[in-house]
């Protein structure tokens, strides 16, 4: 038997017996669960930031076994089961991918996600492009995939020029706002980060990706000027700025 198979086999009869005869994971419920696969995420997507790839191996495990876990309860409840899951997941492969498994063409990977959406559209009953769209996915992710889903059927800029001259726009008129003290600040300040987001996708960066690094890059070298000033006998308080920015200038450099 393929070896794929056999270590799959395996993990759902780990999970029957655990099911069975565990106090913690007999006890479990979708809900219980919920956050904690959230959690799984996440630490997935550091692994993957990271480029720690046996991080990354022991995440998608963790992340496995709640999809396992998750498809369990369901089979005791009678809702469905881990064949249905795959089974459907399979059948929406093959659906979605015409190009492969029918006569449609497609020359590259952005008629490929055009068909999708086609798709989805016609075919799967959804009754918005932008349905698909998580309302409870982080507003930055969301942002990149609502303009994704748009570009799925035509609605988006030329260029990446014309992009850029819509966050010069929207960068002026959110200072305007500023300027006037006004109560539309917050809603122009949405546009210019929407538009960012926009011109990141036209320029091939992923602007969730790329924030994290930042959000990092800022971890690290702050964190060195803690480390300077504990070396230093002084309190993080006690530093002046300009002796801060000596310090983060150093880590800078030290990068």
């Amino acid at each position: 038997m393929d070896e794929r198979l056999v270590a799959f086999q395996r993990l759902l009869d780990i999970m029957d017996e655990l099911r069975e005869k565990c106090p913690w994971d007999s006890v479990q419920t979708f809900d219980t669960l919920r956050c904690l696969t959230i959690e799984e995420t996440y630490e997935l997507s550091e692994a993957i930031v990271d480029k720690n790839y046996k991080d990354m191996c022991k995440e998608l495990g963790d992340l496995m076994l709640h999809l396992v876990f998750y498809s369990k309860i369901a089979s005791e409840q009678q809702l469905f089961d881990i064949k249905d899951v795959l089974n459907q997941l399979c059948d929406k492969l093959i659906r979605r991918h015409p190009h492969i498994y029918g006569e449609a063409k497609a020359q590259d990977a952005q008629q490929v996600h055009e068909n999708w959406e086609k798709i989805k559209l016609q075919r799967e009953g959804n009754r918005s492009v932008l349905g698909g769209v998580p309302t409870s996915a982080p507003s930055l992710v969301k942002a990149y995939r609502i303009q994704e889903k748009a570009n799925g059927v035509g609605f988006d800029w030329h260029n990446a020029g014309e992009v850029w001259e819509k966050v010069e726009e929207e960068l002026q008129e959110f200072k305007d706002e500023i300027d006037r003290h006004s109560d539309k600040a917050e809603e122009e300040f949405g546009d210019v980060l929407f538009a960012l987001v926009n011109y990141a996708r036209f320029v091939h960066i992923n602007p969730d990706d790329a924030l994290e690094k930042t959000n990092r890059k800022f971890i690290r070298r702050f964190q060195y000027i803690e480390e300077q000033s504990q070396k230093i006998g002084k309190k993080l308080t006690d530093l002046s700025l300009e002796q801060m920015e000596e310090y983060w200038q150093q880590a800078k450099q030290l990068e």
